[in-house]
């Protein structure tokens, strides 16, 4: 699991935040999981999820929907819908042009899911504090990866 964010630009932040609170709801990370977070150059994304069977990737989004809409995508299906704009990049490169950038390699892992939450504050230096809408959705989307995370090792278990 891969949260992306900037902890500069307030709601910009949720994948952060989604990784800092799996990992204190986890007793302990379960074998073959790995949750991290990433504020860097979304290519980089290539090589966090190489040789990976699935990954949930988690960031903000400007589409114009209400703040704190959370959206789900199996982008390893078919391509992020046109019209959303992930995070906030320095790279000129976004969320949704590294899956098209690893689909045409043929790198994009079996399994891709994309939580994504529409922010409302995204100013550089606004720093922690998250919109109230924003912050419930962290909150819901942190129990879904949960429980996504947790059917996938059931399924890679026989279970």
């Amino acid at each position: 699991m891969i949260g992306l964010g900037n902890p500069e630009r307030a709601d910009d932040a949720v994948g952060l935040l989604v990784v800092r609170r799996l990992l204190k709801r986890f007793e302990r990370v379960p074998e073959g999981v790995e949750i991290r977070g990433h504020d860097g150059d979304p290519l980089a994304l290539l090589e966090l999820w190489r040789g990976c069977d699935a990954v949930i990737v988690v960031d903000a989004m400007r589409s114009g929907m209400s703040p704190g809409t959370v959206r789900r995508f199996e982008a390893h299906r078919k391509p992020l819908p046109a019209r959303l704009r992930f995070g906030v990049s320095t790279h000129g490169v976004g969320l949704a042009e590294a899956i098209e950038l690893a689909r045409a390699l043929s790198a994009l892992p079996p399994a891709l899911i994309v939580y994504a939450i529409e922010g409302e504050r995204f100013a550089l230096g606004a720093g922690g504090a998250l919109s109230p809408a924003v912050e419930r959705a962290v909150e819901e989307v942190t129990r879904r990866v949960r429980e996504e995370l947790t059917a996938l090792l059931g399924h890679r278990h026989g279970g």
